[in-house]
C-alpha cells in the first residue's frame, strides 16, 4: 500500500514525499528508472544557469514536478533551493550547487540526493538524472516563474466554526499525535468523525501532489454540523514517534488513542471513523476494539488480502499505461518471486529467491528490483502482505459505509467492495451501505483513467457529491448534521 516513489525520492520529514495512499509497486515500470541514460555531445551553451527550472520525475506509476530555483551571489557563488511542486512543498534545501563546462550539479545530502544535468544548446533546457540509489531521468526546462497549482476546494480563512490545535497520546507508549480538531460554533455534544490517512508518510491534511483531500473532507463535514478530528502520522510533521518501524496495527493503537481523546471531552457525542486505503483497514481494527465507535466510512478500503491488492494494482496500472498481456504477466511474474524474497524464513532462502528475482535482468534492472526488495522488506510491507481484512470487518457491529471509484487502480473496486459487504454481513451486520461511484479514482477525483499519473493535474481534490454522501450517511446515523 506504500508508493514506489517513497523509495525512489525520499520520506523524511517531508522531503519530496509522496503518498498516493495505496501501493503502487508496478516494476515494470519502476524499473526503467534505474536506466542510465547518456547524453548527447553538444556545442557549449551560452546562457546563465540563474533562474527557476521545471521538471517531472517518473519513478514508477506516479508522476512528480520538481522545480529549482538556483542564484548568484555577490562572490560568484550559486545557491539553489528545490520545490515538491504536487506535494505544495517549497524551498527545500539543497547544500551544494555548481556549475562548471556546463554541468550543474545539486547535492542534497539530507535526501540523499544528487542531481547532475548537462544545459544544452539552446540555453533552456538541462538533461539529467537524479539519483538516489537509482538513477533516473530528470531533464528540466527554464521558467520565467514558478508553477502555481490550481485548487479551488481548498478552504480559505476565516472558518464558520472552531478550530483547535489539539495533541493527544496514542494507546501505544512514547508516542504523542498532534492535530486539529475542528467544530460547529455554538454549545452541546457534536458528532465527531476521527480521519485515518492512507498509507505513506501522511500529515493531518493527508496532502497529496498538491491536494489536500482531508482539509477540504474535514471543512465540509464541520460545516455540516459535524466535528472532525485529523492528525499527523506518528514521526510525521508534529507528532512523535518512529513511522519507519510502523506496522498497521500500530497506527490502529494511534487511532485509538484518538479515540480515549474525544471520549474525555465534554463537547464530543457519538465517535466514528474514516479511514482512507490503509485507514480503510484500520478503521474496522479500532471498531472492534473499542465500543464506543458508532460509524465507519470506508474510503477505497480493502476487502481482500494485502498481496492480492497489490498484484491486481500492478495488473490494473500496467494496463491502463498501455501495457499488452505479456506485460501483464512478467508484472505478475515478478511479484511472485518478489514476495518469495519477502518470505524466506532465513538467509539461504533469500538468497536463492532473491537469484530466481534477478534472473534474465540487466544491471540497470536489478538496481530497481533491488530497491523495491528494501521497500517490501520493512515490517509495514510485511505486515501488509499477510493481512487479510475479511475476519475483522466479520466482527464489526457499527453501521458501515464503503466507497470505492470505479477507476480506482490502487483499490479495485469491484471486488473489494463485494468483499467488505459479504465479511460485515456474514457477521451479522446489516447495516453495511457499499457504493461503487462512476468515473471517480482512488482519491475520489473525477479521472478520466484512473492512473496516478493525473492526481496532481485534475483540479478537484474531491468530488463534492461524494462529500455531501458521507455527510448525509452521517447524519442519518447520529442524528447530527444540522447546518449552522
Amino acid at each position: 500500500m506504500r508508493n514506489t516513489v517513497e523509495n525512489a525520492v525520499g520520506r523524511d520529514g517531508g522531503h519530496w514525499r509522496t503518498a498516493a495512499s495505496l501501493a503502487t509497486l508496478v516494476l515494470l515500470v519502476a524499473l526503467s528508472a534505474g536506466q542510465v541514460r547518456a547524453d548527447d555531445p553538444a556545442p557549449a551553451a551560452k546562457k546563465s544557469i540563474e533562474g527557476y527550472w521545471l521538471g517531472t520525475l517518473k519513478p514508477g506509476a506516479i508522476e512528480m514536478r520538481l522545480g529549482f530555483r538556483i542564484r548568484k551571489n555577490g562572490d560568484g557563488t550559486l545557491t539553489a533551493t528545490g520545490d515538491s511542486i504536487d506535494q505544495g512543498t517549497k524551498d527545500l534545501p539543497v547544500e551544494t550547487v555548481t556549475f562548471a563546462d556546463d554541468t550543474l550539479t545539486l547535492k542534497m545530502p539530507d535526501m540523499k540526493a544528487v542531481y547532475t544535468g548537462k544545459l544544452q544548446p539552446d540555453g533552456d533546457t538541462i538533461k539529467g538524472e537524479l539519483e538516489k540509489g537509482a538513477k533516473m531521468p530528470l531533464d528540466l526546462k527554464r521558467q520565467d516563474k514558478p508553477l502555481a497549482l490550481n485548487r479551488p476546494q481548498l478552504p480559505k480563512k476565516p472558518y464558520p466554526y472552531a478550530e483547535e490545535e489539539v495533541t493527544f497520546p496514542s494507546k501505544a507508549k512514547g508516542v504523542t499525535l498532534a492535530g486539529t480538531f475542528t467544530k460547529p460554533k455554538g454549545n452541546g455534544r457534536f458528532a465527531v468523525a476521527v480521519l485515518i490517512t492512507g498509507s505513506g508518510p501522511q500529515d493531518r491534511d493527508e496532502s497529496v501532489m498538491g491536494h489536500k483531500p482531508f482539509l477540504v473532507l474535514a471543512d465540509y463535514l464541520t460545516r455540516q454540523g459535524i466535528a472532525v478530528l485529523r492528525y499527523d502520522d506518528r514521526g510525521i510533521a508534529k507528532s512523535t514517534g518512529d513511522y519507519q518501524t510502523a506496522t498497521s496495527r500500530d497506527f490502529a493503537d494511534d487511532t485509538a488513542g484518538a479515540v480515549a481523546y474525544l471520549i474525555a471531552r465534554k463537547d464530543v457525542g457519538k465517535i466514528g471513523l474514516i479511514g482512507h486505503s490503509e485507514g480503510g483497514m484500520i478503521a474496522p481494527m479500532v471498531a472492534v476494539e473499542c465500543s464506543d465507535v458508532s460509524f465507519i466510512v470506508l474510503l477505497a478500503g480493502p476487502g481482500t488480502p494485502g498481496d492480492a491488492i497489490v498484484v491486481a494494482q500492478a495488473q490494473l496500472i500496467v494496463k491502463a499505461m498501455g501495457g499488452d498481456e505479456k506485460a501483464m504477466a512478467r508484472q505478475k511474474s515478478l511479484h511472485q518471486k518478489l514476495f518469495a524474497v519477502v518470505r524466506a524464513e532465513d538467509e539461504a532462502k533469500t538468497k536463492v529467491a532473491m537469484a530466481d528475482l534477478e534472473k534474465g535482468l540487466s544491471d540497470a534492472e536489478k538496481a530497481g528490483v533491488r530497491a523495491q526488495v528494501s521497500l517490501v522488506a520493512s515490517p509495514w510491507y510485511k505486515y501488509f502482505l499477510s493481512y487479510d481484512p475479511r475476519p475483522m470487518l466479520g466482527k464489526v457491529r457499527c453501521p458501515v459505509l464503503a466507497l470505492n471509484g470505479e477507476k480506482d487502480l490502487q483499490v479495485p473496486a469491484t471486488e473489494n467492495l463485494a468483499e467488505i459487504e459479504k465479511a460485515v454481513r456474514a457477521g451479522g451486520n446489516a447495516d453495511v451501505t457499499v457504493r461503487e461511484l462512476p468515473g471517480l479514482n482512488h482519491l475520489f477525483q473525477p479521472t478520466k483513467t484512473g492512473l496516478p499519473t493525473e492526481y496532481g493535474n485534475i483540479k478537484t481534490t474531491f468530488a463534492p457529491a461524494v462529500l455531501e454522501m458521507i455527510a448525509d450517511w452521517i447524519a442519518k446515523r447520529t442524528g447530527s448534521g444540522e447546518k449552522p
